[in-house]
């Protein structure tokens, strides 16, 4: 096996008084490539920093073999002290270098000569993004790479990271490209870190399995703890030397109790404030245009969006999505047409960049509003320090500053504000920037039970995916066209499926023709093949749904794990290729359908 070219032990950093990283560890070989997982907050950051050297920890060992070339992409780069994109970009390199950084600028939508005092966030990310990947690193750390990017631009960092044969180390909450790229992963919480050498794809049920194994321990810990209260007060008759020593003992349970607790720091409570029951048409649009400067951002559009609809905005920067969802909300007048709100509808509105929130304020000011120390959430008070709590901030946080929070304790702070007002109406741009993975299972499961309506502009494609119920897709010429389901499905009914994740080991993801849609327009009906198919496959995903509740109903018992190890690895083995085969299947049960609508409609 080759040395490890950087390598971290027991690293420990405090922060503010309060231990960050305690023990923290890891180490990367030449070539792999390993995702960084923990909630907001757990010093992912931290830990990528003092991997790249920008900062020291106040102990443990860093060791970079020598001659590694490592290059961090931090995860707000400051472009401030450079004339133009390309100076940036170009910084450090060779001749070859800078040329093959000009090359990706390009690529990527920009000329190089763009002042970078005037750069929107997307822009500054392309142009960081083109000067790490020219240098050709040894090791590459990426700390939030797909923020602020388009569809496409994530399309082609994600061929570029995997046509790449550095190491790497990624913080991102794109599932998608995790999956792509990681080979393992680390997983941070409470400053300690621990490593799964799978995939991000299994990584989700190996932290379920190892949360599960820390509440048996402390169910097992608090029935010792009880043993030794009950002979603390009922068994003190026998000699004081051992009386001390049981005593000593308790102290100590009691102790290794709070430890355990401690590492599951809180669970994320969200949920909207419902507003009165408006009517059925929240959004109605008719003939919508807007043009700048002779380029037209919307062309004749119509579009009707009822309560309880989900539309994603769905296209490249610089498309018009931001525009659009303005003229949508009335915050901008359409130069023809008539957009027309429902009666009663209630705005809530999360903005990309957090402008709602005043970095002066302290996190306590901002939930309150100002009015002392409550918060209005719907039709109910509640005091500001438990309304943190369920959004995860801790009590000593509420004097502090917003401009003092992470990107995503900001994320969570806009979220509180947004969800505490009753709305009908949620209106979402970019909401998954900056947030981690277990805050956005938890939105995505917020949304789904959410009764209004919700406009989101997202380029993360498993987030469309989990909550749009139709996409609203640019074509870049100002005409708007929308499909049904989530960004997979648009896919797949525009003839762009996604050629096979690779199930297991990369998942791999890429925008290719899928030739299953392509008809001969001389046929006029399934080939038999296809026919036996689309009558065979209802039955095999009923089959395989059966399989994979039976799978789950043996997973379900607490104490397998303990007793049959082996059976417990074995079961969750045949339930993720159960899963696999249903999601196939059903593709493929999808395609053919579409297949056979579009023959019968020729």
């Amino acid at each position: 096996m080759s040395a490890p070219i950087l390598s971290l032990q027991n690293i420990t950093f405090t922060l503010g008084g309060r231990p960050l990283l305690d023990g923290a560890e890891f180490a990367v070989l030449p070539g792999e490539r390993i995702c960084l997982v923990g909630r907001n907050g757990s010093g992912k950051s931290t830990l990528l920093k003092i991997a790249s050297g920008d900062l020291v920890a106040d102990s443990g060992k860093r060791f970079v073999q020598p001659g590694t070339k490592v290059h961090y992409l931090a995860q707000e780069p400051d472009l401030s002290r450079y004339a133009t994109t390309f100076d940036y970009a170009s910084e450090g390199l060779d001749e070859t270098e800078a040329y093959r950084a000009r090359s990706m600028l390009a690529e990527l939508g920009m000329t190089g000569e763009e002042s970078c005092q005037s750069l929107s966030g997307g822009e500054v990310r392309r142009c960081a993004l083109a000067r790490a990947l020219a240098a050709e690193p040894d090791l590459l750390l990426l700390d939030e790479p797909t923020n602020h990017l388009d569809l496409p631009s994530i399309t082609w960092l994600e061929k570029e990271l995997s046509a790449s044969r550095c190491a790497m180390i990624v913080i991102s909450h794109d599932r998608r490209l995790l999956e792509t790229l990681s080979r393992s992963v680390v997983w941070l919480e409470n400053g300690v870190t621990r490593r799964l050498d799978q995939g991000f794809a299994r990584y989700e049920t190996w932290r379920d399995e190892v949360l599960e194994q820390q509440e048996r321990d402390a169910h097992k810990l608090d029935r010792q703890i009880a043993r030794e209260e009950d002979w603390m007060i009922y068994g003190v008759t026998a000699r004081r030397k051992r009386n001390v020593r049981r005593v000593g003992e308790l102290a100590a349970l009691r102790a290794q109790r709070r430890e355990l607790a401690s590492r599951n720091k809180g669970t994320l409570r969200m949920a909207a404030t419902d507003a009165e029951s408006a009517g059925k048409i929240t959004i109605a649009a008719e003939g919508l245009n807007w043009a700048y400067d002779d380029r037209a951002i919307v062309k004749d559009l119509d579009l009707r969006i009822l309560r309880g609809d989900r539309l994603g905005l769905v296209g490249a920067n610089g498309a018009g999505k931001t525009t659009l969802l303005r003229l949508l909300t009335g915050k901008m007048e359409p130069q023809s047409g008539t957009i027309k709100m429902g009666p009663s509808v209630a705005m809530v509105t999360l903005d990309q960049q957090r402008e709602s929130l005043d970095p002066a304020k302290t996190l306590a000011e901002t939930l309150a509003g100002g009015s002392g120390d409550m918060v209005q959430v719907g039709d109910e008070k509640r005091h500001v320090i438990g309304y943190m709590k369920d959004f995860l901030f801790r009590p000593e946080q509420a004097r502090t500053p917003v401009g003092k929070l992470s990107g995503g304790e900001r994320g969570r702070l806009a979220l509180a504000c947004a969800l505490a007002k009753p709305s009908s109406l949620m209106v979402l741009d970019e909401p998954t920037n900056d947030l981690d993975l277990e805050t956005l299972d938890l939105l995505q499961d917020m949304l789904a039970d959410y009764a209004g309506t919700v406009l989101l502009v997202s380029h993360d494609r498993d987030f469309l995916d989990r909550v749009a119920s139709s996409v609203l897709v640019s074509d870049g010429g100002g005409d708007w066209i929308e499909y049904a389901g989530g960004y997979s499905d648009m896919l797949i009914q525009r003839g762009e499926a996604p050629a096979g994740r690779e199930a297991s080991s990369s998942g791999a993801e890429e925008i290719a023709p899928k030739s299953a849609l392509k008809t001969d327009k001389k046929t006029k009906k399934l080939s038999y093949n296809d026919k036996r198919a689309l009558d065979l496959l209802p039955k095999k995903m009923a089959d395989l749904e059966k399989k994979i509740q039976t799978y789950r109903d043996v997973l379900a018992d607490p104490e397998l794990y303990s007793r049959d190890s082996a059976k417990f690895e074995k079961t969750t083995q045949l339930l993720e290729a159960a899963e696999g085969e249903l999601i196939q299947s059903e593709e493929e049960w999808l395609e053919l359908e579409m297949k056979k609508e579009l023959l019968e409609n020729q």
